[in-house]
């Protein structure tokens, strides 16, 4: 006997995910009390495990959170089960009509010559379909993550054609005289954030997550001060106790070892 198709054992993989989703919803106190808002919490948390184990190329760890996101998908479908609203079937259906339309370039006769064309068609589609805010930005979420927030509402922008080719670095050293010659707080407010905004504008054009970069950054940096700590407690010394230079140079020795 042949083993099954990989799309026959994915359907036969989420009948089982589906079945054991129901009886939680029954068997488990806990999951009988929730609805969309109290779930949607750990959906966010989810897919922000799952971003980080794609960003560290980490497989065991990426099928690991694909499957807790799916999970989410399935438990928040059968939410809209119980209330007569929707269901997996008609989610499935529904994102699968949306990528055909969305898709012209394969599905249909519409000829693109690059992938920003595509988003280009993208953005231009969905503005015209039924039910969808009015407007360049409708429906950017206003509760987004900052960056995220910034390069979506760049992105609708871009859409119309009011962008540049090439990753503005110009404006993020403009952004930056700025904030040096800022003379009081409100200036220095404003400066820093237009300096973040144009540094996201960068990350957008050449493909980078500026929330997944930042973060990634910040990991850097932590785990260069901790080595640093260690090198000086190595020394007998108190990391809170050194002054600056000498804390910039356990710093500088703890980048060495890392490049080692």
């Amino acid at each position: 006997m042949s083993d099954p198709t990989p799309a026959a054992a994915a359907a036969a993989a989420i009948e089982q995910l589906d079945e054991l989703t129901r009886r939680l919803r029954v068997a488990c106190p806990w999951d009988r009390e929730q609805d969309e808002r109290t779930i949607v919490p750990h959906t966010l948390e989810e897919a922000y495990e799952l971003a980080d184990a794609a960003h560290r190329r980490d497989d065991a760890k990426l099928l690991d959170e694909l499957g807790d996101v799916l999970f989410q998908v399935h438990f928040l479908s059968l939410l809209l089960e119980d209330r007569g609203a929707g269901s997996l079937a008609r989610v499935a259906e529904h994102v699968r009509q949306k990528l055909i339309r969305r898709h012209p370039h394969v599905f249909g006769e519409v000829e693109v010559a690059s992938a920003g064309e595509v988003l280009a068609n993208w953005d231009q589609i969905k503005s015209t379909e039924d039910g969808r805010e009015p407007g360049i930005f409708g429906e950017v979420p206003e509760n987004l993550p900052s960056l995220l927030y910034a390069r979506k509402v760049q992105r609708r922008t871009a859409s119309t054609g009011f962008d540049m080719d090439a990753p503005p670095y110009d404006a993020v050293h403009g952004m930056l005289e700025e904030l040096e010659e800022a003379g009081d707080a409100d200036a220095r407010y404003a400066a820093a954030g237009d300096l973040l905004f144009a540094a996201v504008n960068v990350a957008r054009k050449l493909e980078v997550d500026p929330e997944l970069a930042l973060r990634s950054s910040a990991d850097r940096f932590r785990a260069r001060v901790e080595a640093a700590e260690r090198l000086a407690e190595a020394d007998g010394a108190h990391w809170n106790d050194l002054a600056i230079d000498r804390q910039v140079t356990y710093y500088a020795q703890a980048r060495l070892q890392e490049e080692d």
